[in-house]
Parts: structure tokens; sequence; C-alpha cells
């Protein structure tokens, strides 16, 4: 999770990530955000995600990225 958090903040700094439980909803992270972070993580985490995990509820926290991530590794 730490390595996630690490890669979140380097694209967002001003963002706490670890507390934040609404980042789609609440409009701090946007769609374009969405695709960095989506591409970042195949490219952090060395797993090929579906197209299909980019939807909100993925990306809301860093805690449902994680869950997305580790559901990734599962599929290599």
């Amino acid at each position: 999770m730490e390595q996630l958090l690490k890669l979140l903040r380097s694209i967002r700094s001003d963002i706490d990530f670890e507390k934040e439980a609404a980042l789609i909803d609440s409009g701090l992270i946007k769609s374009l955000e969405v695709l960095t972070i989506f591409v970042e993580i195949e490219k952090e985490f060395g797993i090929k995600l579906p197209v299909s995990k980019i939807k909100p509820e993925n990306f809301n926290s860093a805690e449902a990225m994680w869950k997305m991530i580790l559901e990734g590794r599962d599929l290599k």
C-alpha cells in the first residue's frame, strides 16, 4: 500500500490519499488524472488491468485502488 501512496503523492501531492474516501465523488481527481493513475499503476506494479476497471468506485480512494491492484495481481 505504501508503494501506491507514494505513486499517488507523486501525481497529486496536495491530496491526503490516506484519509480521502471520495476522490471522484468530491471532484478531487478528474478523468484525465484517473487515466494517468491507471497507467502508472500498471507500470509501477507490473500488471495489466482490463479497461473495464476504469470506473469511479475503483478510484474513489487509495483503498479501492489497492484492492484493484491486488485483484490485478491475481490475474497474472
